[in-house]
């Protein structure tokens, strides 16, 4: 019922516990595609190891060419009705898909949208910079969690980290792939742009003018780990101006035939914030 596509490039420290967290989910009808993006690690032998165990785990291995088209590559493979993003370094809630299912079939949704443990997230990067061990999660379970349906979900999808106009109890913060339970028909032909950082941006943009009904789950999902060898933490900064760049460019000719009201909302929400970020990143570099 579910896949998981997880683009993996030299994790070894972290995978098991990604793939742990899939184990451990209360729901038991799912695939988890792994694709080993030319890793020079263990990585490759860990998710092997997996697929041995259990057959609902399936690998792919290819040479290194970014996340971007590990992704892509993941999609073409799966079978699910669902599909859910996860980073080789991050870790999942283990009612996540229980608690989206239940959601996006009551509802008649196409995505069911979710938050991260944001007290997780703080305290790793504290003990990262203390060198210690990452912290332990605190699962919190749920019987009855509170949501909100919508059928225009640029009312509350934004990239402002503290939106105005938006209630932030409901707000959609941020375009990280990861965030959402799909509908695979639904972002089923929507690709990733290879060769950036930021591609998140371009998709997700794509992504909101095919979604008709959104459930919102304001719940920590999610467990969105520091790593030091991520893209974005790792990546040049002449190299990320660039594909900023190339991430507003893609996104601007998606929404240039969009409907004015959702193109104004798009323009005022994500754009904007995007458009900011570059030019701060590109004074710095000067």
């Amino acid at each position: 019922m579910v896949s998981v596509v997880v683009p993996i490039f030299n994790a070894e420290a972290f995978l098991r516990r990604a793939l742990n967290s899939i184990l451990s989910q209360t729901h038991k009808d799912w695939e988890a595609i792994l694709v080993d993006d030319g890793s020079t690690d263990g990585s490759g032998r860990i998710a092997e190891e997996y697929a041995q165990r259990d057959m609902r785990f399936k690998v792919i291995h290819k040479e290194n060419s970014g996340q971007s088209d590990a992704r892509n590559l993941g999609m073409q493979h799966i079978a699910g009705e669902y599909l859910l993003f996860l980073d080789a370094d991050d870790f999942l809630h283990p009612q996540l898909m229980s608690l989206c299912l239940e959601a996006i079939q009551r509802d008649g949704s196409d995505i069911v949208c979710f938050t991260y443990d944001h007290a997780y997230r703080t305290m790793g990067l504290v003990k990262q910079f203390l060198h210690l061990d990452a912290p332990k999660p605190h699962y919190k379970f749920y019987k009855e969690p509170p949501y909100l349906v919508t059928d225009n979900i640029f009312d509350y999808a934004t990239e402002h980290s503290n939106p105005k106009d938006i209630d932030k109890r409901w707000a959609v913060k941020h375009c990280q792939a990861w965030r959402c339970m799909y509908k695979t028909y639904a972002v089923h032909d929507i690709k990733f742009i290879p060769g950036i950082i930021y591609e998140d941006f371009p998709w997700w943009s794509e992504v909101l003018l095919h979604i008709k009904r959104c459930t919102i789950l304001n719940l920590p999902l999610y467990f969105y780990s520091p790593n030091p060898q991520s893209d974005i933490l790792s990546t040049s900064q002449t190299h990320k101006i660039e594909s900023l760049r190339k991430a507003i460019e893609a996104a601007k000719n998606i929404y240039a035939s969009a409907p004015e009201a959702k193109r104004l909302a798009w323009e005022r929400n994500f754009l904007t914030p995007f458009e900011e970020k570059l030019r701060k990143k590109t004074k710095n570099s000067e």
